[in-house]
């Protein structure tokens, strides 16, 4: 089996009272807005990608996927 690229990953989850992007453990572009948080994350992302890097956005709670409380 091969090796998956390292990939960024860029996840929105909520953050005090509103939204952010999770990336590394740091949280970046805080909102109130999950839409907000959500184009902020998938414009990360297309900057890790145009620079050549692998990555992901994930939303807590879409498409299967949930953060531990």
């Amino acid at each position: 089996m091969r090796n998956a690229p390292d990939r960024a990953v860029f996840t929105v989850v909520r953050h005090e009272t509103g939204w952010a992007v999770e990336h590394d453990g740091e949280m970046l572009d805080a909102t109130p807005d999950k839409e907000v948080a959500k184009a902020a994350a998938n414009k990360r992302a297309r900057a890790a990608q145009d620079a050549g890097k692998p990555c992901l956005v994930r939303v807590t709670g879409e498409h299967g996927f949930f953060n531990a409380a």
